[in-house]
């Protein structure tokens, strides 16, 4: 017995270093991941801003950046894609003046507002807003009847809300399905939009390929990148038991992780495709927007019309719909649950991707793309009815076009706030979501 108790001590201590090793690995990593992003974030301090005319980038505009005493920082102009970008050594408040000499001779800056005092916080770039339209528009024209200036820009915001709430819709609708397949409400999500951009972006840029093939080729790979992630990552975990809670926390690891990876590999940098980066607007009636726009809203329609169809009417789509309602039923009744998942995963992330491209086609490229639209993309779906296909749609929708009509009577930088009160308000009557079903509790 003497001899067996120094074994028994070595038995008790090996977990206790494994524990230590595994918590100073964390450390490490964790140390690693906080380093390399704010090193990244200081290069990337300072104020930025995109100008755009009824949906159209404008070019050549003055930006006068100074200090708030009025110390001068730097001046810039506006680029074929209507961005513009100032770096500064110092956080703390600025004041932005837009010179309205240089803007397009049909158009102002509205409420002439054209002075903004952002405030830039260590190792963070400031985006600053200047809400432009055609010139002649008044706050008296703005009350007037049908055919005035409001409402005019009322339709051009409400066609700018389709849009944003279609690509949103395509987004939330791979969300959603996951979601009603494995229980999983996925953080990482906003990374797979991100990713299908980038992708497009490297056959595009790198290898040279026109956009629309390159659309395509990233479409595919994102796929098939989605069904190794469920293949070789989350099916593996729900394999060993790991609860809804904890795949959903790991989800924000996987999101942070996919988040520095793009900007090690991409960068900081805001970019465009090669293709269809600055149209000449067509007029509609009272919408005026780039050709592109009108080919990117039936893209989207025709592929959240496939996808619909094909819940309804396929062996498959019914399959997925049965999962969703009682995996085990579904398992029990000859259907392959895992198969099933693998193949949601594998669209889910196919149609992530195609909202990244057709985010990036209507604005600039940059690596966190897919996270500043992942709070739309659950405001769509919770809207719509958590782990429905057509919830998702009619909820994104609703918080696209909510978000851009809202600019007629709030500030731009309030238009997101507007739409997650809404969703506040929506869930305050109707918890289910609008299309959701209730569940009995108990």
């Amino acid at each position: 017995m003497e001899g067996s108790q120094p074994r028994l001590d070595l038995i008790e201590g090996a977990p206790l270093r494994r524990a230590v090793i595994a918590f100073t690995a964390f450390l490490g990593g964790l140390i690693f991941l906080l380093a390399a992003p704010a090193q990244a974030a200081v290069d990337d301090q300072g104020l930025r801003g995109t100008l755009k005319l009824q949906g159209q980038p404008v070019n050549g505009v003055k930006i006068v950046v100074t200090t708030e005493d009025g110390k001068p920082v730097k001046e810039v102009t506006s680029n074929a894609q209507g961005t513009w970008e100032v770096k500064v050594d110092k956080p703390g408040k600025y004041k932005v003046t837009l010179d309205v000499k240089t803007l397009p001779a049909n158009a102002q800056v509205r409420a002439n507002n054209n002075v903004r005092t952002p405030t830039v916080f260590s190792g963070n770039m400031s985006t600053v807003l200047f809400v432009l339209e055609p010139k002649g528009t008044t706050a008296a024209q703005e009350q007037g009847g049908e055919g005035s200036p409001f409402w005019d820009t009322a339709a051009q915001l409400t066609f700018e809300g389709i849009n944003l709430g279609l690509i949103i819709a395509l987004a939330a609708l791979g969300l959603s399905l996951i979601y009603g397949t494995t229980g999983l409400t996925n953080f990482a999500h906003g990374e797979l939009v991100t990713l299908g951009a980038i992708v497009a972006y490297a056959f595009n840029v790198g290898m040279g390929i026109h956009i629309i093939p390159a659309a395509v080729l990233a479409v595919i790979v994102c796929g098939g990148l989605g069904y190794a992630q469920d293949r070789f990552f989350w099916g593996q975990l729900r394999k060993r038991g790991t609860g809804t809670i904890a795949m959903m926390i790991i989800s924000i690891g996987v999101a942070l992780f996919l988040r520095y990876t793009y900007l090690i590999l991409f960068g900081g940098q805001n970019e465009a495709y090669a293709q269809y980066t600055a149209q000449p607007g067509i007029q509609i009636g009272p919408i005026s927007a780039a050709p592109k726009n009108f080919v990117a809203i039936g893209i989207e329609l025709a592929v959240l019309i496939i996808v619909g169809v094909a819940l309804l009417r396929t062996r498959t789509g019914k399959a997925a719909r049965a999962v969703a309602d009682n995996p085990a039923l579904a398992a029990s009744s000859g259907i392959n649950v895992d198969r099933i998942i693998r193949i949601i995963w594998t669209v889910g992330a196919a149609i992530a991707a195609l909202a990244g491209v057709m985010l990036g086609v209507s604005q600039n490229l940059k690596y966190t793309m897919g996270q500043d639209i992942l709070l739309l993309i659950f405001a769509g779906v919770t809207l719509g009815g958590l782990g429905t296909a057509f919830g998702a749609l009619v909820g994104s929708l609703v918080v696209g076009l909510f978000i851009q009509l809202s600019t007629l009577w709030v500030p731009p930088e309030l238009k997101s706030v507007g739409a997650l009160a809404v969703l506040i308000i929506v869930l305050l009557v109707r918890p289910q979501g609008i299309l959701g079903r209730r569940e009995r509790i108990g």
